[in-house]
């Protein structure tokens, strides 16, 4: 009931229930899985900073070190990496357990910044500090990066497409892909192309599976093995700059043949299904 005030002319609401002040929406509430996802988030903007500090700030003030730029690259690294681990069980435990309403929104937030914004950043870092980079050039292929990845997120978000794959290369593993074509240290303009044309596998047609299952632990493996070759590339182990090669040219190489696999799947599967489409019209 409103009651009005003769003095004021101004309506007078009871006041709300303390019960109903104090409860929280459910679309607010943080589940498990979000706080992977702010994990996530939460590494990706320390990749930037790494990225910053130990590789950017140093060569501009002309104090930087060889060794602390490496240890600052690979820590950058080793953050998307984690991010990616992150993005990955977000997903499992908000299978097994429950999300928030939020979650899908916290998840494409969350995978903008580890993986669009800080391989972006890192490719236009690359271009001020290597010898042979161009850095206006290598600032539109950051920005060519990034809004493959905007476009890709968005895309999923409004697409349904069949269990079990991804359309366009996922985010991480284009993230993971772009930075490993940077460590590689090959001449600019293959370095360039090769960027770009991660960019537009993202954000094509082309079907790569989701990690469940036996390839999410598979998936998992390579991200600890990648970790462990970045470190000793970090504290120059014996050996160590040719095995952080070796595993850098196998990221990009699974890039390219992963679909390749997803492709003649789908190819035996259609081929399968006209076998069976005759046999039934013959029978």
């Amino acid at each position: 009931m409103t009651v009005i005030d003769p003095d004021t002319q101004a309506a007078w609401v009871p006041e709300a229930e303390d019960d109903d002040e104090d409860e929280m929406p459910l679309s607010t509430r943080l589940s498990i899985a979000d706080t992977l996802t702010l994990g996530n988030a939460t590494c990706g903007f320390m990749a930037v900073y790494f990225t910053t500090t130990g590789v950017l700030i140093p060569h501009l003030t002309g104090s930087e070190d060889g060794g602390m730029a490496r240890h600052s690259a690979a820590t950058a690294v080793v953050l998307m990496l984690l991010a990616s681990v992150f993005d990955l069980f977000d997903g499992l435990v908000a299978r097994k357990l429950r999300s928030s309403a939020m979650g899908a929104e916290l998840d494409n937030l969350s995978d903008l910044i580890s993986f669009g914004l800080a391989p972006a950043y890192f490719v236009a870092v690359w271009g001020m500090v290597a010898n042979d980079a161009n850095q206006r050039v290598s600032v539109v292929a950051a920005i060519v990066v990034l809004l493959a990845v905007v476009l890709r997120l968005a895309r999923f978000s409004c697409v349904t497409l069949r269990d079990g794959i991804f359309q366009g290369m996922p985010s991480p593993f284009g993230a993971l892909t772009v930075v490993s074509i940077v460590l590689l240290e090959l001449p600019f303009v293959p370095t360039l192309l090769a960027i770009v044309g991660v960019a537009w596998l993202m954000v094509s047609r082309v079907e790569y599976p989701k990690p469940q299952g036996r390839l999410a632990v598979a998936m998992l493996s390579w991200i600890v093995a990648s970790m462990g070759l970045l470190a000793a590339w970090a504290f120059d182990a014996p050996g160590g700059e040719l095995l952080l090669q070796t595993g850098c040219a196998l990221q990009v190489v699974l890039g390219a043949v992963i679909p390749l696999f997803a492709t003649a799947r789908r190819v035996n599967t259609f081929r399968d299904n006209r076998r069976e489409a005759r046999a039934a019209a013959q029978g």
